[in-house]
This record gives structure tokens, C-alpha cells and sequence, in this order.
């Protein structure tokens, strides 16, 4: 038999899936995957129900329905002052996931490099590799994850095709501030390159930051492409309803890749998603509210046990040292060994890495996103286990 594709087979199955499966098995608390729950707006499911119920069930348009699109750029507008084209600016992916997909495909030639940033989504390595692409990392270090200027910067060159900047950043939950965002922003503009911006977790930033989308920086506008995410904004994850919104010359090739690839998401989502970007401001702006005071609850109880946790400033993830507890092993022994002896999941920090035996072994992955009852019981069985 010949080969598959060497680049994809040489994956194993996602860390996530991995564990969930694991806390499935063992009856845990899943705070690993990171799916939100009791968080869905009851409106935007009547309207998903609605909008099922009176169709049309056919094919949408390929960019997505127009009320979403108008949707967007209204949203985009109100929360950063962008002034887009809903025709020619704005497209609808299935999930912020093919999203990225049509970005890296779409943009990327073979041998081009792209700047990233670890840790990172396990997703963005296996696309840009099977794109062509040529990862250039830089890394952030717990606890404050500082930008290493000096390291950004070595890592751009006349190769350079694009970055792919994550903010607010999953798993660290970094924001960048302006100053970060302006430094990357002359590097963009000093090498001709592009920047790909996962903003999926814009509205999810704590303690009175905000988030400042990269494209709205000088000399940015034509430069940027704005994933966003309403399975993320909704906490309606299985949705997979994500969006690009890039200037019609960036947009034009990622089109053409999305085309090929979904070619189109459900319409009753689409319509769903629309009437959500379209309530009151303040809707979204009470999510951050409330998945701030789950943070809280989570990280008070963890310290409360031993662990020594870093700041989260946005998404919805804390990461913990695991050597508080007196645990010696690695990430990945801590993640399995909790889920099968203490019934609680995490995910191994190290799995957002390129070499994960090069990577910090003694921090996991914590989701906060849960009901306050799993979150309870989740500290609960941990400070049983650890005494």
C-alpha cells in the first residue's frame, strides 16, 4: 500500500480528544477540553430553533447569508471602529478552524516562512507545514509571558510570509498590550509581510483590559486578516461558525481556498449567529463578567491546594505548577494520573509545543468555562487526592 500524506500522518490524535476520552472512561470532571458549558444565551438558540424550523435548507451564499455578514461589520465597528465591506471584506467559515485553513492555504507558498509564537493551538503547525509553510517559533515564558523582542524580530526575514499572532492567546492566556502589538506591527510593515490574527476570544478579556484587534493599527488594515468565532463569543462550540474579515486583496485568495473546502456553513447558524451580533452590546460584554468570576473560583480553589497559578488575563484557560502538590513527574504523567486517580482532567501544557521535549514539563491546562458546581467538585476531588 502507498503512503498517506507524511506531513499529517506524522500527527498523533489531538491532545484534546485524548484526554476527553480519558475523563470519559474515568467519570472526571473534563476542565481539559476547553467546550463551555451552562454559558449558552437562550435567545441565540431560539433563534438557531427558529431559523431550522423555517428554512431555507439549501445551499447559502459561499461568503456566508447577508445578515451575517452586515452583522459583522456592525459588530466589528461598534467594538473597534473598523469600517468594512460587507460584500468584498467579510466571509463566513465553518468554525474559526477552517478558518485559519483557508488563511494558511490560501496565502502561503512552499518555502514561505511564518513567524509563530509557543505555546500554541495544535492546529496551526499541521496546516502551515502542509501548506508549505516554514515555521519560524519564538517563545513566551511563564509566568508574565513577555514578548522576547530581540527574538521576534531574528525571527523575521525576507522570507517571511506571515505571522500568525493569537491574542488573546490559548493556552497562556496572554493579551497583547498596545506596546506589543505596535513592535509586531513594524515588523509586519518592515519585512512586506502579512499577519493572521485568531481573535477568537476577543470578548473574553479580564480586569478591565481590552481587546485591540492588530488590523486596526497604522498601516495595518491592507496587512491583517481577523479570525473571529462565534462558537467562542457564544459558547456554542459544535456551531463551528467562524468568520475572516480582511481587505479584498487578502480575502480574494483565502475565498477561492474556503470555496474548496466547506464552500458553506448551515443557514439556520448563520441566522442565529446574526441575531446574536446584534443585541445590545452589553450581552457580550456580561460574558467576560461571568467567565471572569469562574476564573476566579477555579484559581482561588487550585492555589487553595498548592498549586501555584499563572495570571489569565483573557480566553478561558488557567495554567497551573503542577510541583506545588509535590507532584515529580511530567505534565503528561500529572494529566493521566489526576484523571484516573483524582476523577479530574487537565491538559499537558507541553503539548503546545513544537518539541515537546523541549518544553516546560510542569504546568497544565485548566478550563474554567464550567459550571460553578464542576468547578467546585473539580477542587473538591483534587484537595481530597492531595491531602
Amino acid at each position: 500500500m502507498k503512503a498517506a500524506n507524511s506531513i499529517l500522518s506524522s500527527y498523533g490524535t489531538t491532545i484534546f480528544t485524548v484526554m476527553s476520552k480519558l475523563a470519559q472512561d474515568h467519570g472526571a470532571v473534563n476542565l481539559g477540553q476547553g467546550f463551555p458549558e451552562g454559558l449558552e444565551p437562550p435567545a441565540v438558540l431560539k433563534a438557531a430553533a427558529e431559523a431550522a424550523e423555517a428554512g431555507p435548507h439549501q445551499y447559502p451564499p459561499m461568503t456566508g447569508i447577508p445578515a451575517l455578514r452586515q452583522a459583522i461589520v456592525a459588530h466589528d465597528r461598534h467594538f473597534y471602529g473598523l469600517d468594512l465591506d460587507p460584500e468584498a471584506e467579510v466571509m463566513v467559515t465553518s468554525g474559526a478552524t477552517e478558518a485559519l485553513a483557508d488563511c494558511l492555504f490560501g496565502l502561503i507558498e512552499p518555502g514561505d516562512e511564518v513567524v509563530l509564537i509557543e505555546p500554541l493551538y495544535d492546529s496551526y503547525l499541521p496546516i502551515i507545514r502542509r501548506a508549505g509553510g516554514v515555521p519560524r517559533m519564538v517563545r513566551v515564558e511563564p509566568p508574565h509571558w513577555t514578548l522576547p523582542r530581540d527574538d521576534l524580530a531574528a525571527a523575521f526575514s525576507d522570507k517571511t510570509k506571515l505571522i500568525l499572532l493569537n491574542s488573546p492567546m490559548n493556552p497562556s492566556a496572554k493579551v497583547f498590550d498596545d506596546d506589543e502589538l505596535a513592535f509586531i506591527a513594524d515588523l509586519v510593515i518592515r519585512h512586506d509581510a502579512y499577519a493572521v490574527c485568531d481573535e477568537v476570544y476577543e470578548h473574553l478579556v479580564f480586569d478591565g483590559r481590552r481587546h485591540v484587534p492588530l488590523m486596526t493599527l497604522p498601516g495595518m488594515r491592507e496587512r491583517c486578516v481577523r479570525i473571529g468565532s462565534a462558537g467562542k463569543t457564544f459558547s456554542v462550540t459544535s456551531w463551528k461558525v467562524g468568520y475572516v474579515v480582511a481587505a479584498p486583496a487578502l480575502l480574494a485568495p483565502i475565498a477561492k481556498t474556503h470555496q474548496f473546502l466547506t464552500f458553506t456553513t448551515p443557514t439556520c447558524l448563520q441566522s442565529a449567529v446574526a441575531f446574536g451580533l446584534s443585541q445590545p452590546p452589553e450581552v457580550l460584554d456580561h460574558l467576560a463578567m461571568d467567565m471572569a468570576a469562574r476564573r476566579d473560583r477555579l484559581a482561588d480553589g487550585l492555589r487553595g491546594i498548592g498549586f501555584e497559578v499563572m495570571p489569565s488575563a483573557g480566553t478561558y484557560f488557567l495554567t497551573a505548577d503542577i510541583r506545588g502538590v509535590g507532584f515529580n513527574g511530567t505534565d503528561a504523567d500529572f494529566c493521566h494520573h489526576i484523571t484516573v486517580e483524582a476523577g479530574v482532567t487537565a491538559v499537558p501544557f507541553s503539548a503546545f509545543y513544537q518539541d515537546r521535549a523541549a518544553a516546560p514539563s510542569h504546568y497544565a491546562r485548566f478550563c474554567f468555562a464550567k459550571l460553578d458546581s464542576a468547578l467546585d467538585e473539580a477542587v473538591a476531588r483534587l484537595g481530597r487526592h492531595f491531602g
